[in-house]
Formats: structure tokens, C-alpha cells, sequence
């Protein structure tokens, strides 16, 4: 107990302080998520369908590609007499399914860790606001352009469609996110808890 107690002594205070603030963060998501936001058809339902739309619409004006198509879907099953609802989006090409697009896959999650992480860091409030509207609008796009990706790779060049899906792509977008974490914090010495100047 006495050597736990040095180790967290010798971690500076402003760093203690943005890790037990993003701790905090991710436990009230974790709760909000799963009493109110979980397949909400405000938010996780209508983002899924975004994404759905938006992968159909690059598919359809990229070179010649045409015929995607993306259709909404609300399966309902019972368990021990409770009634399970589950959302996607399933993208057609000429008729055929190729791809659905599931809840956990919209993005949602990933864009709250990331509004959390910037909003425990010490910085201006406009900074912060401008990096939550950019990120978010970037971590979208990126998130698009991977089903975009799959839905290519998964009609033709199926091979290659489980590593994408598991790996490749899931690495692309944690990394672009981290990126922008990165370039957000370059002028934050979290040491100190100061914004410094240029």
C-alpha cells in the first residue's frame, strides 16, 4: 500500500487529475450509453443510417461503379419472452447483399472517447470546441470511407475482406484518432497543465 502510495505521489498532480477526469468520462458514457443511447433511433440508429447512405453514395459517383443500394433494417427476436430489437444498415449491389452496417460500427463510440479525451485535457475552450467539431467530422469521413473499403473489397476482392475488416481498417481509424489527439495536445505541456504559446 505505502509503495502505491509513492508511485502515484511521484506522478505529477495535472496528470492524475486528467486521467481520474477521463476515467470518470468513460464510466458515465458506458452508463448513458446503455440505459439511453443504446439503438436510439435519435442518435445511433440515425448515424448508422448515415453511414449506410454515405458509403452508398461515394460507391455510386466513384469512376463507373453504380447499382449500391442502402436499406434500413430493424430485426426484432425474443429471449426468455424479452423482446431484442437490433439496427443495421445493409448495403445491396444490384439486388445482392454485400454488407451490414451494425450499430457498433457507426462510430459513435469511438467519436465520445474522443470528445472525452479532449475535454479533460487543460486547454482553451474555443480550442477544445474547434477540435471536437474537426474531429468529429474527421473521425465521420475516415469511418465512411472504411465501409466504403469493405463494401469495394467485399464484392471484389473478397480474400481480402476478414483481415481488412479486423485489422487493416480498425487500425487506420484508431490511428487517425490518435493523430488528432496528438496534434491537439502539441502545445499542452499536461505536466504543468499550461497552454503554451506558438
Amino acid at each position: 500500500m505505502l509503495k502505491l502510495n509513492s508511485i502515484k505521489n511521484e506522478i505529477p498532480l495535472p496528470i492524475r487529475l486528467f486521467l481520474g477526469r477521463a476515467l470518470l468520462f468513460y464510466i458515465i458514457w458506458e452508463i448513458l450509453y446503455s440505459l439511453f443511447i443504446y439503438d436510439s433511433t435519435y442518435l445511433d440508429r440515425a448515424l448508422t443510417s448515415h453511414v449506410g447512405e454515405a458509403s452508398v453514395s461515394l460507391l455510386n459517383n466513384l469512376g463507373n461503379m453504380s447499382g449500391f443500394v442502402a436499406t434500413d433494417n430493424l430485426d426484432i427476436t425474443t429471449n426468455e419472452g424479452e423482446n431484442i430489437s437490433r439496427f443495421y444498415t445493409t448495403i445491396s449491389h444490384h439486388g445482392n447483399s454485400i454488407l451490414n452496417i451494425a450499430n457498433v460500427c457507426n462510430g459513435l463510440t469511438l467519436m465520445a472517447l474522443y470528445i472525452g479525451f479532449i475535454t479533460c485535457i487543460p486547454a482553451n475552450f474555443w480550442r477544445k470546441l474547434k477540435y471536437i467539431i474537426l474531429g468529429i467530422i474527421i473521425i465521420d469521413f475516415i469511418n465512411i470511407l472504411r465501409c466504403v473499403g469493405l463494401i469495394y473489397l467485399r464484392e471484389y476482392f473478397h480474400v481480402y475482406f476478414d483481415f481488412a475488416h479486423h485489422y487493416l481498417f480498425k487500425a487506420i481509424v484508431y490511428t487517425s484518432t490518435f493523430l488528432i489527439w496528438t496534434i491537439f495536445t502539441r502545445k499542452i505541456n499536461l505536466k504543468h497543465a499550461t497552454l503554451q504559446n506558438g
